[in-house]
């Protein structure tokens, strides 16, 4: 046993005063001594957080004694050290952002809950479309062989991806999946208030699916995207395929920078070496950005700066002879 835990958790639940619970949440978290990244608004809390193992027992006990989340389910994975290197709990209008005209209450609408072995089961079913609820870099670092990928950058997205996709989904029966289950509990509700019949989610998400003694992460190819610093998780305890590909090479990799350019940030799979290459830029904007951090971080010099470009402009032109 590892000296360390990653929890995840969510629960959908009433708050009167989301405000004065996150101050208090915050609180606890601190005089307990967990790290992580913990979202509270009027419709319940979001959660990921680390910890040594008797702060992590702390704080899961500590959770059962609030009224508010007493059924609160932890996912765990052990960790060597802390996942997360600050702590951060915060108001927001919503859990996931989902910003639709006319909410969804999970505890009131939502999918079929669908456990690992029937999940498995119902994915390879020709009557079965799959559909990843999560966001393009999520996917491809990972995904389940076979999952629809909406075309989208962000979650509140994919109800107008939804609606322009109809002519796939239709007549179907829509599985989709998640992370943890939380962003699937609002949309697979959302799914079924649009008309869709037959609507079913990943009950847990993928960090459950991936821990089941029976299912073992079948089927699940690549790497599961998490929101801590260890960025990939593995899944499938029978086989890995990667499926993540190289920005720059189309070269297999599993390995996520952030584009040097600040405005930009754009997540990246790229090689250390391709990393250093390209200046850890997606674009030739983003490289010749005076803002860009991989600049200063090396103290590259205009001279340096000017010598790597012209590689690049060099090798360019000689792939397109």
């Amino acid at each position: 046993m590892k000296d360390y835990r990653v929890l995840l958790y969510y629960n959908y639940v009433d708050i009167e005063n989301p405000e004065e619970v996150t101050a208090q949440h915050k609180q606890l978290c601190a005089d307990i001594g967990l790290m992580g990244r913990i979202l509270i608004s009027s419709e319940g809390i979001n959660g990921t957080c680390s910890g040594t193992i008797e702060q992590t027992d702390a704080y899961m006990e500590a959770m059962r004694q609030d009224p508010h989340f007493k059924d609160t389910v932890f996912k765990i994975d052990e960790a060597d050290e802390h996942a997360f290197k600050k702590l951060k709990v915060k108001h927001r209008p919503e859990l996931v952002t989902l910003r639709l005209e006319d909410d969804v209450n999970p505890n009131e609408l939502t999918g079929e809950y669908l456990e690992p072995k029937d999940f498995f089961e119902q994915i390879q079913r020709e009557d079965t479309i799959l559909l990843d609820a999560r966001n393009d870099y999520e996917y491809e670092l990972g995904h389940f062989r076979g999952a629809v990928k909406p075309d989208i950058k962000n979650f509140r997205d994919l109800p107008n991806w939804v609606r322009d996709n109809k002519d796939i989904l239709e007549g179907k029966k829509i599985i989709t999946y998640c992370t943890g289950g939380i962003r699937c509990e609002k949309f697979s509700g959302w799914l079924v208030k649009e008309g869709f019949e037959n609507v079913a989610q990943l009950h847990g998400g993928i960090a459950t699916y991936g821990k089941d003694p029976e299912v073992k992460g079948q089927l699940w190819d690549g790497q599961l995207y998490v929101f801590d610093e260890r960025i990939g998780v593995p899944v499938n305890q029978t086989e890995h395929v990667v499926v993540g590909k190289d920005f720059y090479t189309g070269e297999p990799c599993e390995r996520y920078v952030n584009c040097a350019h600040p405005p930009c940030n754009r997540k990246i799979l790229c090689s250390e070496e391709n990393e250093h290459k390209y200046m850890r830029s997606c674009s030739h904007e983003c490289r010749t950005s005076p803002e860009n951090r991989y600049v200063m971080e090396h103290g590259l010099t205009e001279e340096e700066v000017a010598e790597r470009l012209a590689v690049i402009e060099n090798e360019k032109e000689t792939a397109n002879i």
